[in-house]
């Protein structure tokens, strides 16, 4: 027998991040391996990823669960998008819908004939061909692979959920496929000395807990991943200057809207997540620009509803680990670093680092080539989202504060500097296999945000002026007709338990 063999994971964290990890791994591994929990009720989860991205779908079909169940016990509702509110100037909005937007072309996407039909005095917006931005301003929502009689795809769409409840959904499905749950806080961390790696946790009140390898879903505390084996940390502040956040839930409020929105504010910007029996709202803002008492009197005075609690501050250091897997020690969730939650990407991380592991989990010992793998795919997802959300950032042209005429000035990446002239020069974007982000995500950015393009693919100009006109007008025909006939965002929620 392989004494080197990977058969006991320990997960050190609960929450979203421990539990998600959890059911997959117990989901896909659990006949090989066996899979320990610790966690401590005493110590508290960030808990402010509210909002997802498309994704989820598969990760919670993967785990077989049930739409409508999972939808009632996480309060959950429909996201179809993000509203952008004052972020390229005040008083103006776009959405970073989900979805296709008209119809493409081979080998050119349909904004080119767009800015072609806008050179030709088409006062129409890029949005008046998103079936997932109508159906959102409209509150409507239903299942749709594709446009009725069309080859045409249909609504594509996320959730929004109660975070906290979401990871007692998961802890009950992890549970009864086998997952043990341990209560109790670590006191100490005890590592083998003849390679560093960890050997086992030590409980209070002594009680020790072995395994093979490790998963820090320790959140922002990082037990294992920095503070026992000093993995280091990549500091992204410069490029995304916000540092703190300050959440409060408040009252639900009528209608439930489908998207999410996020506004921007003097010194930073504001979510505000629709649930079945809340609004989750909170502001992510620069403590160099504004004090804490500021950024609550904005938050609190932007509400739509009674708040239900105080706000609570989270502090934290835009960044990544420099190894997300060190020695046997992987990281998950927050310990492996924090990218704000402006695009929705805090969950989707948790889901692709699991994701991850399940592909390269270690067989017969940790593989350095293994690891070294997984860590260079983890460090292109992670930059590439980062530069998506410094676009937001980059791209305002808002001169009322400080903060966006510091924020407009400063110095960005290479990569997301070349993409923005590509853009702005030609109207093309291309996106690399393993990007999370689409051609379309990032062509309704730059868009909303002011960057128009000087010129179109000259496949746009294979249409002459008569077929363009007919096909904007014939899509925001189908668009149209296609949501009035969808059903009302609420009629498709479940509703209380028992329905």
């Amino acid at each position: 027998m392989n004494d080197k063999i990977i058969r006991e994971v320990v997960i050190l964290g609960g929450g979203t991040a421990g539990w998600m990890t959890a059911a997959l791994l117990v989901k896909m591994l659990g006949k090989s391996i066996n899979i320990t929990l610790v966690e401590s009720e005493r110590i508290g989860t960030v808990g402010v990823g509210e909002a997802t991205i498309p994704p989820i779908l598969n990760y919670n079909q993967a785990l077989g669960l049930d739409e409508q169940d999972f939808l009632r016990e996480t309060k959950g509702t429909i996201k179809l998008g993000i509203q952008f509110e004052d972020w390229f100037r005040r008083g103006e909005s776009y959405m970073h819908a989900f979805g296709s937007i008209g119809k493409n072309f081979p080998f050119c996407d349909f904004h080119h004939f767009w800015k072609r039909s806008r050179e030709r005095g088409d006062d129409s917006s890029l949005w008046d061909y998103s079936l997932n931005y109508q159906a959102a301003k409209q509150n409507k929502f239903g299942h749709l692979a594709q446009i009725p009689g069309t080859s045409l795809p249909g609504i594509s769409y996320a959730y929004h959920f109660d975070a906290g409840l979401y990871a007692q959904y998961l802890r009950r499905y992890a549970e009864s496929k086998g997952v043990k749950r341990i209560e109790g806080t670590v006191s100490e961390v005890d590592v083998k000395p003849d390679n560093g790696f960890i050997d086992s946790l030590v409980l209070e009140g002594g009680q020790r807990v072995g395994g093979d390898l490790y998963v820090d879903c320790s959140g922002m505390a990082a037990l294992l991943i920095e503070k026992k084996l000093g993995t280091g940390y990549e500091d992204w502040s410069h490029w995304l200057p916000c540092d703190r956040a300050l959440a409060v839930p408040s009252a639900a409020v009528k209608p439930i809207i489908p998207y999410t929105r996020s506004i921007a504010h003097e010194a930073g910007w504001q979510w505000r997540i629709p649930l079945q029996h809340r609004t989750g709202n909170g502001m992510v803002y620069s403590s160099r620009h504004w004090s804490d008492d500021q950024a609550r009197d904005a938050l609190l005075a932007s509400l739509d509803a009674e708040p239900l609690d105080e706000p609570r501050e989270i502090r934290f250091r835009t960044g990544r680990r420099r190894k997300q897997w060190n020695k046997n020690v992987v990281s998950i969730g927050l310990s492996s670093g924090f990218l704000e939650p402006l695009e929705s990407t805090s969950i989707h991380l948790v889901q692709s680092a699991a994701i991850r592991l399940v592909k390269s989990f270690p067989h017969a010992g940790v593989c350095p080539a293994e690891v070294a793998e997984f860590n260079r795919q983890s460090r292109v997802e992670l930059e590439r989202i980062r530069d998506f959300i410094i676009l937001h950032y980059k791209a305002n042209q808002r001169r009322d504060s400080d903060f966006w005429r510091e924020c407009e000035r400063m110095d960005i990446p290479a990569t997301l500097g070349d993409k923005i002239e590509l853009f702005r020069k030609t109207g093309k974007v291309f996106r690399d296999y393993d990007d999370l982000f689409t051609e379309v995500a990032w062509q309704q950015v730059m868009i909303g945000q002011g960057i128009i393009p000087e010129d179109h693919h000259t496949i746009a100009d294979s249409l002459s002026e008569a077929q363009l006109a007919d096909l904007m007008s014939s899509l925001r025909t189908l668009i149209g007709g296609t949501v009035q006939k969808l059903p009302d965002h609420e009629a498709f929620l479940p509703g209380k338990p028992g329905k």
